[in-house]
């Protein structure tokens, strides 16, 4: 009996993202940001800094994500002459969905064996009935110029099925950049309603 509510509860959390792909979606981020800003200074203005590590050019992709949420908080980008200098970083990470069938690999007569002969699937990375999952991180992390000082620092982390990192990463900075300059102390949840995801 756990065998078979394991699969119809997969079955049914497929279909509900596949309905929700037409309409807005959450995106809910744990959160930790650490600061030693009171207040923001008159002119709040920053550039990007990139270790070397983050030469590649999807890192400025991934500014181009951030800008629009560090603009939200207040800080402005002037490149000529910043007051700050802030290093965004991104990671994602297929990984199993916490609804995927745990008898899927274990043979039997358990809804993923008969799932895995009769070969259904959504194109998930795991075969069978399991949807997409994906495990990501963003931070920030703003230093203040010309001493180099960390004055802001934030992580953010979300799983789930969405795919559109063009929708989930700007979500993510967001939800990082939260409550700036003075975030709430401690881990806290984010949510962030975005609009529709590419399917």
């Amino acid at each position: 009996m756990k065998r078979s509510l394991s699969g119809l509860l997969g079955l049914c959390v497929a279909v509900l993202l596949l309905a929700g792909c037409a309409s807005t979606f959450l995106v809910d981020s744990k959160v930790r940001s650490f600061s030693s800003l009171a207040a923001l200074p008159a002119q709040p203005t920053y550039r990007f800094d990139r270790l070397p590590s983050q030469q590649e050019p999807g890192q400025a992709q991934l500014e181009a994500m951030a800008d629009a949420a560090l603009h939200r908080a207040g800080l402005r980008r002037d490149d000529a002459n910043p007051r700050y200098a802030v290093q965004v970083s991104g990671r994602l990470q297929p990984t199993l969905s916490p609804w995927a069938d745990p008898w899927r690999w274990g043979g039997g007569w358990g809804l993923g064996y008969h799932r895995r002969g009769l070969g259904l699937g959504f194109g998930g990375p795991w075969g069978g009935l399991e949807s997409p999952w994906y495990h990501r991180e963003v931070a920030i992390i703003v230093r203040e110029l010309p001493s180099n000082r960390v004055v802001f620092e934030s992580h953010a982390s979300n799983d789930g099925p969405w795919l559109d990192n063009n929708t989930v990463f700007p979500a993510m900075f967001q939800a990082a950049m939260q409550g700036f300059p003075n975030p709430p102390p401690g881990p806290r949840r984010v949510d962030v309603q975005v609009g529709r995801a590419a399917s």
